[in-house]
């Protein structure tokens, strides 16, 4: 049996490690270049607008996301972390925190405004229910937090709940569409100004 040096031990890792970094990588490609088309085109684009967009070959997508509805629920899931995201880079960076808050506000509408139907789309092992619970779960504690720091800094006296203003926000988001005489961004920037 041929003697295994500790350096032929890491060269056996390393491509593997490599190898998992890369379809990372793609991943993230791959779900951010989804969420564009799907904001872009619905759900419905042909999944040869999105191996487009990433810049990959169809076979990558569907070893990735061997159904539609998987592609999309992972797309709504990479967004709501995306949110997340920005939430914890809003209040480490040392922005006022109402100016935190509306930032990240923005970005909520943003999200709710092109989501195009994502979070009704079911799964073979996922429901809709635990994609709207992922939500949740996700979302309002950053909301909250970020309205705890307003609060703190005196910038809102308001006593309202990262869940409720989600959910008003949520309702002023609700008939957007392609209206181009309605900015739900407008209406939350009047609602947001209520708090104060």
């Amino acid at each position: 049996m041929p003697h295994t040096t500790e350096s032929d031990r890491i060269e056996a890792v390393t491509p593997a490690r490599t190898r998992r970094s890369d379809a990372r990588r793609n991943e993230q490609a791959l779900l951010e270049a989804a969420a564009r088309v799907f904001a872009d085109s619905g759900i419905d684009a042909p999944v040869r607008l999105i191996a487009s967009e990433a810049g990959m070959g169809m076979g990558t997508i569907y070893r990735h996301f061997p159904s539609r509805a998987e592609l999309i629920a992972a797309v709504y899931r990479h967004q709501v972390d995306a949110c997340v995201d920005l939430g914890e880079t809003l209040l480490q960076d040392g922005s006022q925190p109402f100016t935190a808050l509306r930032e990240w506000i923005d970005a909520f509408v943003d999200f709710l405004a092109t989501k195009h139907g994502l979070a009704t789309v079911r799964t073979q092992d996922e429901s809709s229910s635990s994609l709207h619970d992922y939500f949740l779960d996700r979302l309002v504690p950053i909301c909250d937090r970020l309205l705890a720091a307003a609060r703190g800094n005196g910038e809102i006296t308001a006593e309202i709940t990262g869940y409720e203003l989600m959910r008003g926000i949520g309702n002023l988001c609700l008939f957007a569409g392609d209206d181009g005489r309605y900015d739900a961004r407008k209406l939350t920037h009047l609602l947001l100004a209520g708090t104060r």
